[in-house]
């Protein structure tokens, strides 16, 4: 028993090491309660008031959750710990070592988030892999088939498994790998942390959702059904956006719609950009009657050839505004371009935003909006300052640093519902956004322009419940406008955008020569394989917007990494060019840097779409794609419908399908309504099953539509 036995000086030094240890903590103990099925809540403290899910208005789609397999966590939850400090808030979640992390919101410049330290923020222009992105999140996802959301709008910082903690016990050198040249200084080859830990600055307290598997897919839908299920846009917002010249005046406008419908190249949305209004730096809303004369004649003439207008704006209010003086009292204490910044968390300020938008421009006709400028300034510069400061306090009593994770979200929810009051869809841009985003239509954009990173941020759009947009402007090549025609094709939104272009950018890809209506010597063929590329898109059409029904009804996000689908592959991991489209589409971009690519096809037998090649999944191919064709696979057992291509989409369309199947046994789904009202919501679609066996294809069409959208011309069986 002698080795027991404490002098005084030692029991003085062990009661130092513990309280050097321990952290100090204060306030509730740590709550767990089930809020929907495979979704648990952790309340520790005092949580903000304005935190993310407070303005989740869409309730959790329960019945459908109820559906997913049982999930269950590789660790207790009781495991999970909240410590409130003098700081802030930390929180601390079990990792394995061989566990991988995704997430954060609409990530720029990093894919697997596994040992890194993470800072998702609103930022125009993200550095590096810091964090900053147009959509963060605090949700990330494991491989391991859970996700964790910290329900905060405060600036926090994720350690994902890069720290270890001080336990007291002595590590030598050779457990560290340490050295003493700067190779080894520098190589970090410690272990990586045992836990996650968010720091939480401010913070008096939080709530922790814990979305359960069983898989990684499976904790996605829960997240994205949870926050009232994925958005499904109008139809024909799915078909091609194209968004004239900045000081294009209406004859200008109605100039290049008739080009497009001559030259019979699909586009279903045309986009005004800011010369519209009266000032636009900060916003009138109002009509400049000096370049659109007639507004009502342009909305309806357009709509008439199948056109959508959609306008360009920002929600910094200038004097010369009719909302200047409602929004006056009900606006953040700074200005930003000498305009107000409503108060988006206050119910009557974003009302009174809405309503002028309803009465001036939705029951007009305007079919959506492009809500830019509602990022923060590019944090990575000093002289980045044209945004309201973090310190900034608004009526609603939300600061400044937490109104602007919120903003872009603010901004789409005001204007969206409006368009569901209304029961009329739209399909919206947006360049920021939020978590709990998956209802609302809204597309992201940036002005980033790296071809690499625009194909990321599809794959991570997956993780984020966000739609991303990686649009098209000029070219560096026909190559590189080829190439990102291919990727837009591919996407959630395929859109050009022209606002610095006086003609199409296929006619000519030097901007200089552009606007001197200087074209190319071969823009005819160039067009014409823009429009080859484009005709696909609208065939594609059926098929993209049942994996939209999807995303509603069950939660599973129609763009998204490999990762989700096959969690357990170990290849897969870091593969941030490849992503799912739907259940039976791979898609492999590729950039100008190559005509050829590495393809890893996951377990199963895969089609190249092009050649009809039958592929052994779990390889690693080098393939090579023409710049008119699509570097896509189709998965065994998947019928892929594809409609006779339309030049726009109307009320009146119908699809005439070509049902190529791939394997002798396949099926897929497809989602029929009216496409453009929330109709859907009573009942108002079918359920079409199209199946293939034995040489035979079957149509089975069940629901409460009485118009029949889609017919099937042919099949295809592809050898």
């Amino acid at each position: 028993m002698t080795n027991m036995i404490f002098t005084y000086p030692r029991l003085l030094a062990l009661l130092l090491l513990t309280c050097l240890l321990q952290e100090p903590a204060i306030g509730q103990k740590m709550q767990v309660t089930e809020v929907a099925p495979g979704v648990k809540k952790i309340n520790v403290g005092q949580p903000d008031k304005f935190n993310p899910y407070s303005f989740c208005e869409e309730k959790p789609k329960v019945n459908a959750m109820q559906q997913l397999p049982a999930g269950k966590l590789p660790f207790d939850i009781n495991n999970i710990v909240a410590t409130i400090n003098d700081r802030g808030v930390v929180v601390e979640v079990p990792l394995d070592g061989d566990e991988q992390l995704y997430g954060f919101g609409l990530q720029i410049g990093s894919f697997n988030q596994r040992g890194l330290r993470k800072k998702p923020i609103v930022n125009d222009n993200p550095l590096n892999d810091l964090g900053y992105t147009h959509g963060p999140t605090t949700l990330y996802l494991s491989n391991k088939g859970y996700g964790i959301l910290i329900n905060t709008s405060r600036y926090t910082t994720f350690y994902c498994g890069s720290t270890s903690k001080n336990t007291g016990a002595v590590i030598t050198a050779r457990q560290t790998n340490g050295g003493n040249s700067v190779e080894d200084l520098y190589a970090n080859k410690g272990g990586s942390g045992g836990k996650v830990a968010a720091d939480i600055p401010g913070a008096k307290g939080v709530e922790i959702y814990v979305f359960e598997g069983p898989d990684l897919l499976s904790a996605m839908q829960r997240y994205n059904l949870f926050s009232g299920g994925g958005a499904i846009p109008a139809i024909w917002g799915l078909g091609v956006k194209y968004r004239v010249k900045a000081d294009f005046k209406q004859a200008d406008v109605k100039k290049t719609a008739a080009y497009f419908r001559q030259h019979h190249i699909p586009v279903d949305v045309l986009g005004l950009e800011p010369r519209w209004q009266t000032t636009a730096y900060s916003c009138s809303y109002v009509w400049n009657k000096d370049f659109f004369p007639d507004p009502q004649n342009l909305i309806d003439s357009m709509k008439l050839q199948g056109y959508h207008i959609n306008l360009w704006e920002h929600a910094f209010v200038n004097a010369a505004s009719p909302l200047y003086t409602p929004l006056k009292n009900r606006s953040g204490n700074y200005l930003v371009w000498n305009g107000l910044v409503p108060d988006f968390a206050d119910k009557a300020a974003s009302k009174l935003f809405a309503d002028y938008h309803e009465n001036t421009f939705i029951k007009q006709g305007i079919s959506g909006f492009k809500m830019d400028e509602c990022d923060n300034s590019n944090l990575s510069y000093g002289n980045a300052t044209w945004s309201f400061p973090e310190h900034s306090r608004f009526p609603s009593g939300i600061d400044g640093e937490q109104m602007h994770q919120l903003f872009g979200l603010l901004y789409q929810k005001a204007i969206y519902n409006v368009y569901k009051q209304n029961n009329t869809r739209t399909y919206l841009d947006v360049r920021a956004s939020s978590t709990f985003a998956s209802s609302y239509p809204a597309a992201i954009y940036s002005d980033t322009y790296d071809h690499d990173e625009y194909i990321r941020m599809i794959t991570n759009s997956g993780f984020a419940g966000m739609i991303w947009s990686p649009e098209v402007r000029e070219s560096n090549t026909v190559k590189d406008l080829m190439r990102r025609s291919q990727t837009a094709v591919l996407s959630a939104q395929a859109l050009y955008n022209s606002w610095y272009l006086q003609n199409p950018p296929w006619l000519q890809i030097n901007k200089e020569k552009n606007n001197r209506n200087e074209l190319m010597a071969d823009a005819n063929k160039v067009e014409a394989d823009v429009r080859q590329l484009l005709d696909f898109r609208m065939s594609l059409l059926p098929y993209l917007y049942n994996a939209f029904a999807e995303y509603h009804y069950k939660g599973i996000p129609p763009f998204r990494a490999l990762v989700m689908d096959y969690p357990t592959d170990e290849k897969v991991y870091n593969i941030s060019d490849e992503y799912m489209i739907g259940s039976g589409i791979l898609a492999a971009p590729l950039t100008e840097k190559s005509d050829e690519r590495k393809v890893y096809l996951p377990k199963g037998n895969w089609y190249d779409f092009n050649t009809g090649k039958k592929m052994e999944g779990g390889k690693t191919y080098t393939v090579s794609t023409g710049l008119t064709e699509l570097p896509i696979f189709i998965k065994e057992g998947t019928i892929l419908p594809l409609a006779r291509p339309l030049e726009y989409v109307s009320p009146q369309s119908r699809f005439e399908l070509t049902c190529y199947v791939y394997g002798d046994k396949a099926s897929t789904s497809l989602f029929e309504d009216d496409g453009i009202t929330f109709n859907y919501n009573q009942g108002q679609y079918n359920n079409i099953t199209l199946s293939y066996q034995n040489g035979k294809g079957l149509v089975n069409r069940k629901g409460n539509y009485q118009t029949n959208r889609y017919t099937v011309a042919k099949w295809v069986k592809v050898k």
